[in-house]
């Protein structure tokens, strides 16, 4: 069988599997993530040999240091993620919810109920706890999900695809509501981008190219998400061991996130008294400062930035740092560079706080705390789909209520339109 046969396969098991789960009660569905996040503790030892494989593989090709925290899986992450389903369980189904109700003068009842969005692909790379995330928010809110990780997690994501789909069916879900694509050839991916007539949206998680190929090219609806150019401003008015802290959780608690921060912006103000210190916190974490040259005459161990500098996501131990003259310059140069995820002020003005949150155009904007608070679990929703940087259906961490969507119920009582 082609690739093309075999993913077009899936995508209409998928799609039949989507039908009966539109219906499927809470308990079952429930029951489902139960048994998911009780199979996948009785197999740690299975998962972590399989995770194993993937490691040594990513070593041998030379994947940095924060791509392989990414990618490893252990007994405290595996925990973590079927924690996370027992969480969902506890967590409100959105599917039936009539959420606005109103009477027309002509005596019609009209409604906005919410509903699955039926198949839901995920494109992602590296993160192999994502196949279990996606899963379970997918089949809460009643949707089928077709899973494509990358290559470097295949043996992770083979082992974590199958133990949810065999556990889901188990507690009463239908087959073909869960199922990864094993294919590693990325022809895999571009017969996803075809298959509009299956598939109802999807979502690609991971860096900025795989983002722009998915929305480039795919005839099926994105949603986008995930890239993290994310900003963190001191003004002149902050509380220096409070930026001092943040900026440090922000950069190396897990460089490798998309909510991790990647940009400096430091008020001219305070800049001598706050850089030095910075730098060394970050000389203890190997972190590389890619500096103004303002900053490179404060810091001698700081690399001059280029301008592709003030736009990149690094996703490693590297921040690019630039003093700036003013609040406002502050804000212009965020809203130029920023991609929209997540971006902080840290100051004790309160005008400039209101000022940041009503002028800066992210999904996240935050006064006085790190980046690497968004985050679906973190903002109490759950796990997260992932965090949309677009404005059209959802923005921020998507969660149940952001994998469905609405139709209209209307009770009449024989009227016809004149």
């Amino acid at each position: 069988m082609g690739i093309k046969e075999e993913v077009l396969g899936q995508a209409k098991k998928a799609k039949r599997a989507a039908a009966r789960l539109a219906s499927i009660s809470t308990q079952v569905k429930d029951a489902a993530l139960l048994n998911i996040a009780d199979r996948l503790e009785t197999s740690t030892e299975r998962i972590m040999l399989e995770n194993n494989k993937d490691m040594e593989a990513g070593v041998q090709s030379g994947l940095t240091r924060a791509m392989l925290d990414r990618l490893k899986l252990n007994e405290e992450r595996i925990k973590g993620m079927a924690d996370g389903l027992r969480e969902l369980v506890n967590l409100k189904d959105p599917v039936g919810d009539v959420i606005k109700m109103w009477k027309r003068p002509n005596g019609l009842q009209i409604g906005q109920m919410k509903v699955p969005l039926g198949v839901i692909g995920i494109i992602y790379e590296s993160r192999p706890n994502v196949t279990i995330d996606a899963a379970g928010l997918c089949l809460k809110a009643g949707n089928a999900v077709i899973l494509r990780g990358g290559s470097e997690a295949i043996h992770s994501n083979k082992v974590l695809a199958q133990i949810a789909s065999e556990a889901a069916v188990e507690a009463g879900l239908p087959e073909g509501g869960v199922q990864l694509i094993q294919v590693t050839d990325r022809e895999a991916v571009r017969v996803l981008f075809e298959l509009n007539d299956y598939l109802d949206v999807l979502i690609p998680r991971g860096g900025a190219g795989l983002i722009k190929r998915v929305v480039n090219e795919s005839k099926v609806p994105v949603i986008e998400t995930g890239v993290g150019n994310c900003h963190i401003y001191v003004d002149s008015a902050a509380d220096i061991n409070m930026a001092l802290d943040i900026t440090f959780n922000a950069k190396t608690s897990r460089p490798a996130v998309c909510n991790a921060a990647e940009s400096l912006l430091v008020h001219q103000d305070i800049a001598e008294e706050f850089l030095p210190q910075l730098a060394e916190l970050f000389n203890d974490k190997g972190v590389e400062i890619r500096g103004c040259q303002r900053t490179c005459t404060l810091l001698s161990g700081a690399k001059q930035a280029e301008e592709s500098d003030w736009s990149e996501e690094y996703l490693d131990f590297t921040m690019a740092v630039k003093v700036v003259g003013s609040f406002d310059e502050a804000l212009e140069h965020i809203n130029r560079y920023s991609t929209k995820h997540s971006e902080a002020i840290i100051t004790n003005d309160y005008q400039k706080s209101q000022r940041f949150l009503e002028e800066i155009d992210a999904a996240a904007v935050y006064v006085n705390a790190s980046t690497r608070f968004t985050d679906g679990n973190q903002f109490g929703l759950g796990a997260e789909i992932g965090i949309s940087t677009q404005k059209l259906h959802a923005r921020g961490p998507m969660g149940l209520n952001e994998l469905t969507t609405i139709k209209y119920i209307v009770r009449g009582q024989g009227q016809i339109r004149e």
